[in-house]
């Protein structure tokens, strides 16, 4: 019989361990970028869900000689800038050597379980990487650390039950993209291409149908500034209020549950924002504008509601439709010309004040309350998706500290896997006999 203690093992025990590559200074050096080849950094494992298809950066082929292409099926982990992020490749990857990459061996190591192992110790693996100037989790201190990897059969039996909680959650994730796309192009057939109902018999003017007005935005909304704070201010307590702030943002706009902070001091009545209401992010901490000038539509945060950041202004809609307000400022263009007000050497900063100020077309408003009667149905089954989405994280994540620890027994228990962890021909066969 296997002692248990026997079974606490290294990542290298049961897997291959190695560093990203990017040999070639300056790394930013333009030669090497625009290719076929993804290059996965740090921000893009920690944004990917659970499998990681999306990237900022290619490299070419003078770039993939400098690097390695890491194949699908790796295991990415953060070492430096957020650390201990995990994500599974699911396309060909190069990354950086602040990336480490994981390859189970066949029958030793299940890559989710191993996945699930790491994101169980991510509080500890952050702690241990606490440095005086700057957080760094080695190769040497990742390798100190002893996982319990079980019998292969068992990893597979614990994966499964977490799986079924990510690939439900990436369910959501689809539907709720799909959503937003039927929401954007209603709101560009209509208000972009100029195809709204009634076109046919309105007259033009300068690409302008009449009847329609040239005005600043500030005729129609206004803008309230977020709160400043001081880091002593930000708690790690649900009891203390929630805080927007810049990384309540998705890159490209659109609301962000993963970034929500709690906030314990004071604000201002007029800093607190409810469900349904309407946010921007005037700061960007990169050089990519990809944050800056992007909108979002707080969801149902409790009661209570949540107080915004300094980072991040509200716009309260005065003389204009709040949903056509929201799709204006998410899929008009608007966010694209005004990031490019926003400068700063390191930190990208907007000035609130220009947003108002700024000239927009603003159709007649029967026109608003006729788009919003078909899109606010969509953009609220999309955060009704998302509601749901937090609560699977949030069962998940208390599942996930007892079955990794073998506290939650499931040895003798019979498991169906679910489709993303069964092989192809399995997966089609079920799917045809659901149909």
């Amino acid at each position: 019989m296997v002692s248990r203690e026997s079974e606490f093992k290294t990542l290298t025990e049961v897997g291959t361990l190695g560093r990203g590559k990017s040999k070639h200074r300056p790394r930013n050096d333009p030669d090497l970028y625009g290719g076929e080849y993804p290059f996965v950094q740090t921000g893009d494992v920690k944004r990917a869900p659970f499998y990681l298809t999306e990237y900022t950066q290619t490299y070419n082929a003078k770039g993939l000689v400098q690097s390695k292409l890491w194949p699908p099926g790796t295991l990415c982990i953060t070492i430096a800038a957020n650390i201990a992020d995990t994500a599974i490749l699911a396309i060909p990857a190069c990354f950086p050597d602040s990336i480490l990459g994981f390859t189970p061996h066949a029958l030793k190591a299940d890559v989710r379980y191993t996945k699930y192992c790491l994101d169980a110790f991510r509080a500890h693996m952050e702690q241990i990487s606490k440095g005086t100037t700057q957080d760094n989790l080695s190769m040497d201190k990742l390798l100190k650390l002893r996982f319990w990897f079980p019998a292969y059969e068992l990893q597979q039996k614990i994966a499964a039950l977490l799986t079924a909680y990510d690939d439900l959650i990436a369910n959501n994730q689809r539907r709720i993209d799909l959503l937003e796309s039927m929401a954007e192009e209603i709101y560009r057939e209509w208000f972009v291409r100029m195809r709204f109902p009634g076109c046919e018999a309105a007259t033009f003017s300068k690409g302008i149908p009449e009847g329609w007005e040239v005005v600043p935005l500030g005729r129609h909304c206004r803008v309230v500034k977020g709160k400043s704070y001081a880091s002593e201010d930000l708690v790690d307590d649900p009891a203390a209020m929630p805080f927007v702030t810049l990384k309540s943002f998705n890159r490209g706009g659109g609301y962000r549950a993963g970034g929500l902070k709690h906030y314990k001091g004071e604000f201002k009545s007029e800093q607190l924002v409810k469900q349904g209401d309407i946010v921007m992010a005037v700061t960007d901490m990169t050089q990519d504008r990809v944050v800056v000038g992007r909108a979002a539509r707080v969801p149902d945060l409790g009661e209570r509601g949540a107080v915004i950041s300094l980072d991040v202004i509200r716009l309260v809609p005065k003389k204009v439709d709040p949903t056509y307000l929201y799709l204006f400022l998410r899929f008009s263009g608007f966010a694209n010309h005004i990031k490019e007000f926003a400068n700063g050497a390191n930190v990208l900063h907007l000035k609130p004040d220009l947003i108002p100020a700024q000239d927009v077309v603003m159709p007649p408003r029967a026109l608003q309350d006729r788009v919003s009667l078909i899109a606010e149905p969509m953009l609220q089954q999309a955060e009704q998706l998302a509601q749901s989405s937090r609560r699977l994280s949030e069962m998940r994540d208390a599942l996930l500290p007892r079955l990794i620890s073998g506290k939650l027994r499931v040895d003798a228990l019979d498991i169906q896997f679910p489709p993303s962890m069964q092989p192809p021909s399995e997966a089609a066969q079920r799917e045809a006999i659901a149909r």
